[in-house]
């Protein structure tokens, strides 16, 4: 059986190195912060979850059972306090970090992680987001939007909410085995491009979101890179604070980047000129030798317009400058992608982000200079 106590010893670390070539002063640790127990509608007994992951190789895990408005079972206040009771005697300072946390659920808008918070809220009666952000914002808990687009209100069209703009840490743009680049379309626009454009200040995760009883054994599935100074509550929410972070569903997979210097998450103070990106990539074992893209992201209307294209080889740092100008847009992601597969939900024909996505990092985001209209309304605080 699968992760049969607290105190199972962690799987040897697999895949890439944890340090970084392009920046100093953190590790990556790696992340599931989106699981499920039979707390809520999950298949296994919650008593297992963080032995299962921990045993898996996860150095970050936590549990987000739903609290819902209608339709299936969610949490309760027993059931709120059994989790925390379970994440306190897994917690391993230095080694392995627990999170309780829930999945705020409403069956139109959409579903929302919260983390680091005494208490959670359900979702019944409430016609916006507005009720979550007011509770969210007498909080000091950090918050995600889920599988952006599956319900299909997708959060109020990410209706902006500068109270809580910087406890919405997250877009999950892996959640399981899906990539939610072009979740949608056509019908939608991109949930990354809808999100990133409303004034959110999301990096982007990746999470296994699961519901079976193997946490954190499955391939494929997505993950968390965090680069922390520190494998503790503190070190991991300051790491989700700072956007510090990408998604990935290659296990071990390292990816960091730097812009003129500012890691990934991080602000741009520019208006218009040319960028130096450097760029750790290491896929790990799996992937050793593969030829893959990296694919620089930048504001489209209803589609991240890809702006360059360049080839990896891990072992090696790729250093390249692009352009940039804040009149085309406020953020700018980089993509990592394997050519010789597709990409399973593709959006519009021949666009470049058609083939299979491996990793995305956090967005940059570009603040210097004369900054249109549009975007200074929808960052009130001069963001």
């Amino acid at each position: 059986m699968l992760g049969t106590a607290p105190g199972t010893a962690q799987a040897a670390p697999t895949g890439a190195g944890r340090r970084s070539r392009v920046t100093r002063g953190t590790t990556l640790v790696h992340a599931d912060l989106h699981n499920h127990t039979l707390l809520s509608d999950g298949m296994g007994e919650p008593e297992l979850a963080y032995a299962s992951m921990r045993k898996a190789g996860m150095d970050v895990a936590a549990l987000t059972d739903h609290a819902t408005d209608s339709g299936f079972t969610g949490i309760t206040t027993a059931k709120w306090k059994q989790i925390g009771e379970l994440t306190e005697q897994a917690d391993a300072a230095g080694t392995y970090t627990s999170l309780r946390g829930f999945e705020w659920s409403h069956s139109h808008l959409g579903h929302v992680n919260v983390w680091g918070t005494d208490s959670f809220l359900g979702s019944g009666g409430v016609k916006t987001m507005t009720p979550l952000y007011d509770w969210l914002a007498r909080t000091e808990g950090l918050a995600s939007f889920n599988h952006p687009g599956r319900q299909r209100e997708r959060f109020g069209e990410f209706a902006y909410d500068a109270r809580v703009a910087e406890q919405l840490v997250a877009l999950e743009i892996f959640n399981n085995e899906d990539d939610y680049l072009f979740e949608g379309w056509p019908k939608f626009s991109s949930p990354l491009v809808a999100c990133l454009n409303a004034g959110w200040r999301t990096g982007l995760s990746g999470v296994a979101d699961e519901h079976g009883f193997d946490w954190g054994h499955d391939e494929n599935k997505g993950r968390t890179g965090l680069w922390v100074t520190a494998n503790s509550r503190a070190g991991v929410l300051a790491a989700l604070r700072a956007r510090r972070f990408f998604a990935s569903r290659v296990r071990g997979l390292r990816l960091d980047a730097t812009a003129d210097g500012v890691r990934m998450g991080g602000r741009l103070p520019i208006a218009r000129r040319e960028v130096t990106f450097r760029v750790d990539l290491d896929p790990g074992p799996e992937l050793a030798g593969r030829k893959l893209n990296l694919q620089v992201l930048r504001p489209g209307a209803t589609a991240p317009e890809v702006v360059e294209m360049r080839h990896l080889e891990s072992g090696n740092v790729l250093k390249f400058t692009v352009p940039l100008n804040v009149a085309d847009g406020d953020w700018v992601v980089l993509r990592v992608s394997d050519p010789s597969r597709d990409n399973k939900s593709p959006g519009p024909a021949g666009h470049a982000c058609n083939d299979l996505g491996l990793a995305y990092s956090s967005p940059w985001w570009l603040t210097g200079g004369s900054v249109p209209a549009k975007a200074s309304t929808r960052h009130p605080s001069g963001r």
